[in-house]
């Protein structure tokens, strides 16, 4: 062994023996103390109960936001804006006015608030509604917004939105500092759809020398009368919607039907969507766990129904019903007949029509579109639960023919004025 090696040795042991001897008095201490002062209490974990409370209150709460509308004759302006609102937030919240609020501050409206209330809470994007909202943001609407409805910022969009004295129905909420901006969706807006059906009406009355194209074809190429520079009310602002296949993409659904799918198919115009539409896809999807409808292009509605029809073109009407909540994919620019191979290429279990519809006669027609679902044992008539059609909505048109002249011509003035004046809004 070197010189000095066992010395090192010799002074490790003599260290370890001394740290021992020091812990066991150390030790020896505390339980002599633990003794003399009696037993003490250790104290125990939280319950799991308290665990996830405390858990769940450090979790962000999710932000709601509110928007509120008219919902008038709802269309795609009115989902698009629904869709951007609630990118803006973690949960929608709709108002819907009341009738009486449009009736003071616009004029009377075509669509009951029942039906409206219908249409807003099949939008896939809204997560509840307030009925009977009121037309303007007034103190108290919104503190009971922000207190009772926990609503962190009130929506709406680039366009003006004034009151009849000329004051801004969102003033309040921009003051406070809770107020976000989307953009409009260009192309169409509920003066836009009337004016359609009065041009239809004045059309129609028109002498049958006056040649007139199909309104459909001007619709579906943006041509037709247009606003004067008087805002006069002359014409109407004809279809400017310019589809793209973004627009497409953010309104339809990201999955398609599993291989055990029931699918359940159901076509038709969907023209001027409405509240009758809504409930017979809402009793379709029950019935299977898919949910395909056929959407007929405008040529084919035009010879079923007449020239003027329809007053919505397919694009438009298609984008509506993606927005539907119950709807799971389209066919943009459906078949009338539905076929055997049709049937094999979309694995289509069931096919269904509604009781209520603008015709019935084609169960008397030999030229039948169901008659190979029929044939297979796959049809099935559903009862419609709303006595509505397009027509009817129409019909509420011309009987008003003259007030709703005056309330276009007061908003074709409005909106001229937005269209000349407006500028780019970044949005989607």
């Amino acid at each position: 062994m070197e010189p000095g090696a066992g010395g090192r040795g010799s002074g490790c042991g003599a260290k370890l023996v001394a740290a021992c001897v020091i812990g066991g008095i150390v030790l020896g201490s505390s339980v002599l103390a633990l003794r003399l002062s009696g037993p003490v209490a250790i104290p125990s974990l939280p319950p799991v109960e308290a665990l996830r409370r405390r858990f769940s209150r450090r979790r962000r709460r999710p932000v709601r936001v509110y928007m509120d509308g008219c919902f008038d004759m709802m269309h795609y302006g009115h989902c698009n804006a629904l869709r951007q609102a609630r990118a803006l937030g973690d949960e929608l919240i709709v108002g819907v006015v009341s009738d009486d609020e449009i009736i003071a501050n616009k004029g009377p409206p075509v669509t009951p608030l029942h039906d409206r209330m219908i249409m807003v809470r099949a939008v896939k994007w809204v997560d509840d509604i307030i009925p009977d909202a009121p037309y303007a943001i007034t103190e108290d609407f919104m503190n009971k917004l922000f207190n009772e409805y926990n609503i962190d910022y009130i929506i709406h969009g680039d366009d003006p939105c004034l009151l009849p004295d000329g004051t801004d129905a969102y003033a309040l909420a921009k003051k406070a500092g809770r107020y976000k901006q989307i953009k409009r969706t260009e192309g169409v807006s509920t003066t836009d759809i009337v004016g359609r059906m009065l041009l239809c009406v004045r059309e129609r009355s028109a002498s049958d020398s006056y040649n007139h194209s199909s309104l459909q074809r001007q619709f579906s190429h943006g041509h037709g009368q247009k606003i004067d520079d008087s805002g006069s009310g002359s014409g109407t602002r004809i279809s400017h919607f310019l589809p793209t296949s973004r627009r497409i993409v953010q309104f339809s659904n990201s999955r398609g039907p599993g291989p055990d799918s029931r699918i359940v198919y159901i076509d038709g115009a969907f023209d001027l969507f409405h509240a009758g539409h809504v409930e017979i896809l809402r009793l379709a999807r029950e019935l299977g766990d898919f949910l395909l409808v056929g959407i007929h292009t405008d040529q084919t509605i035009s010879s079923t129904r007449g020239q003027h029809r329809p007053i919505m073109n397919l694009h438009e009407r298609s984008l509506s019903v993606l927005a539907c909540r119950y709807v799971d994919e389209v066919i943009i620019g459906a078949p009338w007949d539905v076929s055997k191979d049709m049937i094999t290429t979309f694995n289509i279990s069931l096919v269904v029509h509604g009781t209520i519809a603008e015709n019935m006669d084609f169960m008397k027609d030999d030229l039948n579109p169901y008659a190979v679902p029929m044939a297979m044992g796959i049809y099935r008539r559903l009862e419609s639960p709303l006595d509505i059609t397009t027509s009817t909505i129409i019909r509420r048109i011309v009987a008003n023919h003259e007030a709703y002249q005056k309330r276009n011509e007061k908003k074709e003035a409005s909106e001229k004025k937005y269209y000349d004046s407006k500028s780019f809004v970044n949005g989607e």
